[in-house]
């Protein structure tokens, strides 16, 4: 006997989603019980530069915004392989071509990349300015909303008009819904965009913060994913930065740091007192004086280093005011402190090394100590390492 099926008023769209929500919500409550020291290391990386071919993207006196983000994408590429050439880079498009938005996305899943990084430069009005980055999510505002609109109006330049995203359910339920079933990675993708936001702010951009819409390039991708707006081409200041070689390696090298943040905390690799150290992951030349912290673990117990800058603002440790040295910063109220060196109990060799440093140019410098990971007072410090 054939059961004839049929379907209920009750079960309409609106409680469709209702009924998805709630089922994914009881799968993330599961997911979430594994912890991101298990996740597994990153080994491939999309770089997505916005725009291309037939599609310029908004544009400046001078620069269109595909080919800035082209160029920025590629200086970002050579800086990771530079730095962990393990790691593997793929482009969505390494030349003037136009890409599918869909078709960005796939490379990435294909791919099994651990993280998408899509490079943009905003559109607005000639006194506009500033960075910002986004995760897939719901627009908190009119102005989020038209930058998402604006960065998906690139399906109307596909050939079938942008069809295939009809079924892209970018409603506030179908949105959550996604953000259930993608908890991990939405909240890696919001780890990672607050330290891209954190690295441009260190270099002076103004940070507009981290923020949600429903980018249609960022829909399909199933890994931590950002578009970053790195800067509004409309404006003359900032078309200078942006379409020069020099800012383009700049926003690149801002960008890079914040990969290394987040490659080290997703890792388990970075914590210093609470706070990312980039610098303790790849050591750069050092004087033989000093040793390198464990990366792996938070740093603990007695450990002397040598305080050679105070500033009000955020410095990069990149910055050739260190010359190369290993920097650790920290935030002492709202000044901003660099220290190099990592003597563990050791206080002879941090006076030493404070001498070579001096003799370097760091006149200022002067012994400091910390116990596990939290600055102390140097008479402290003495007596704890009287003890040992």
């Amino acid at each position: 006997m054939q059961i004839k099926r049929t379907k209920l008023p009750i079960f309409n769209g609106l409680q469709k989603n209702a009924c998805r929500v709630i089922l994914l919500a009881v799968i993330v409550l599961f997911s979430n019980t594994v912890s991101w020291a298990q996740s597994s290391k990153i080994k491939t990386v999309v770089i997505d530069a916005g725009h291309g071919g037939h599609d310029p993207g908004c544009h400046g006196a001078n620069n269109n915004e595909k080919e800035v983000c082209l160029a920025m994408a590629l200086k970002l590429g050579a800086l990771i392989k530079e730095r962990y050439p393990d790691i593997k880079i793929i482009y969505t498009r390494s030349t003037d071509v136009f890409v599918e938005l869909a078709e960005r996305a796939n490379i990435a899943n294909r791919n099994n990349a651990d993280l998408f990084i899509c490079i943009h430069a905003n559109a607005g009005s000639t006194t506009a300015y500033g960075s910002e980055t986004y995760v897939l999510g719901l627009h908190r505002t009119d102005a989020q909303q038209k930058v998402a609109e604006r960065e998906n109006a690139s399906i109307a330049l596909e050939d079938d008009k942008g069809a295939k995203y009809r079924s892209y359910d970018l409603t506030p339920d179908g949105i959550i819904a996604l953000q259930f079933q993608l908890a991990v990675f939405h909240r890696q993708s919001i780890l990672f965009a607050e330290m891209i936001q954190k690295e441009f702010k260190r270099i002076g951009r103004y940070d507009r913060g981290v923020k949600q819409a429903g980018f249609l390039v960022l829909y399909k991708t199933t890994m931590p994913s950002v578009l970053i707006e790195t800067a509004f081409l409309p404006n003359p200041t900032e078309e200078k930065l942006i379409g020069s070689a020099e800012g383009q390696q700049k926003m690149a090298q801002s960008m890079f740091d914040a990969f290394v943040n987040y490659k080290n905390a997703t890792e388990g690799k970075t914590v210093v007192g609470g706070t990312t150290v980039q610098n303790n992951i790849e050591p750069a030349p050092v004087l033989n004086n000093s040793a390198q912290p464990p990366e792996t673990v938070k740093e603990q117990g007695l450990i002397f280093k040598v305080q050679i800058e105070t500033a009000s603002k955020a410095i990069s440790t990149k910055s050739s005011h260190f010359k190369g040295l290993e920097i650790f910063e920290y935030q002492d109220n709202s000044l901003y402190k660099y220290c190099a060196g990592y003597f563990p109990n050791n206080l002879e060799g941090a006076k030493n090394y404070k001498d070579e440093l001096t003799k370097m140019g760091y006149s200022n410098a002067f012994v400091v100590a910390f116990l596990d990971g939290e600055r102390i007072s140097i008479e402290k410090a003495l007596k704890l390492a009287e003890k040992n």
